[in-house]
């Protein structure tokens, strides 16, 4: 049973948010369609590049994300108070990059300044693309409706490419946020598409060993959204710990060397009081165990209330695995 998306996400506080858009009518987003051996991996980068241009322009910091052969996860940050103290003049740019005029399938810079200056003239219009730019629905619809359409065209088709509504979870504490996060960028590993994270392309995992070639200096910092100057809302985590946690998360997924994966066991869990059996089965029920929300279970207990439910799924999955650990 659905529910109005507005009883989860909460479109004035910065918040986490983990979404799954999915591909219909045997459509495939990327890779070898299996059905007509048709290569469509180029695709994988059209969603890619969508996503980090659009980070530049809304008030919403991506966290994770992998593109997968007929799926997209994405771990994103809302920041709507963001958004709110944006100068008149940034809200009209930003929406206008967003939206540009375009003059035979190019951007027209006079028109779009144009646009810009009646956007500026017009409060009760600027208004409203200030709260879309910092909006999750928004985000999705900006990201999913120019692949459909670019997908359609050149599978010369019309119709849904997505299915009706892609499926958001609210994370509501640091652990469900990295577990989160984890699943997501080990997504092509558990997969068998992928042996390491070097060789998960497409991925904020490997975006982000590809950024540190560069700039090795971040590795000591504390874990940014990606392409984005917002706060990532996790600045208790270094960018180096993420990346090994990970990497010792999918070495243990696959069961290389278990009595050496335990002994290095990332010190990581030991701040967010889990265990390695308590994370790597939170980590891998996130879409099993859990439905709306992803969190402790006084936190689902709270969301469940704030949401004018009496339960949500997941609630007795967080008590048998995230019971606090001994002293």
């Amino acid at each position: 049973m659905t529910s109005a998306r507005s009883l989860l996400v909460d479109s004035e506080t910065p918040g986490f948010y983990h979404c799954i858009s999915r591909c219909v009518r045997r459509a495939w987003l990327c890779g070898i369609d299996p059905y007509s051996g048709r290569s469509y991996e180029h695709r994988r980068e059209w969603v890619e590049q969508r996503l980090l241009e659009l980070a530049e322009i809304f008030a919403v910091g991506i966290q994770a994300y992998a593109v997968m052969s007929n799926h997209v996860h994405v771990v994103l940050r809302i920041d709507p108070p963001t958004a709110a103290a944006w100068r008149p003049e940034e809200v009209a740019s930003r929406w206008i990059r967003l939206f540009p005029a375009m003059r035979d399938s190019e951007v027209d810079e006079a028109a779009c300044r144009q646009k810009e200056e009646t956007l500026l003239s017009n409060a009760d219009r600027l208004a409203v693309c200030r709260q879309r730019l910092g909006s999750l629905a928004w985000f999705m619809r900006s990201l999913n409706e120019p692949i459909a359409r670019r997908a359609n065209r050149e599978d010369a088709c019309t119709g849904r490419f997505w299915e009706g509504r892609y499926k958001c979870q609210a994370l509501l504490d640091d652990a469900a946020v990295l577990t989160c996060m984890s699943y997501v960028d080990l997504n092509p590993i558990r997969a068998g598409i992928a042996e390491n994270l070097e060789s998960s392309t497409h991925t904020s995992a490997n975006h982000r060993i590809a950024g540190l070639r560069e700039h090795p200096e971040r590795a000591q910092q504390p874990l940014a959204s990606i392409k984005t100057a917002l706060a990532s809302g996790l600045a208790s985590i270094i960018t180096e710990d993420y990346l090994d946690l990970i990497d010792w998360t999918a070495r243990l997924t696959r069961g290389d060397k278990r009595g050496r994966i335990e002994s290095r066991e990332p010190p990581i869990l030991r701040k967010l009081g889990l265990s390695e059996r308590q994370w790597h089965q939170q980590m891998l029920g996130t879409e099993t165990n859990y439905w709306r929300a992803i969190g402790s279970a006084q936190a689902l207990i709270e969301k469940a209330v704030a949401m004018g439910q009496g339960w949500l799924k997941g609630i007795g999955s967080a008590q048998r695995l995230l019971r606090p650990l001994a002293a």
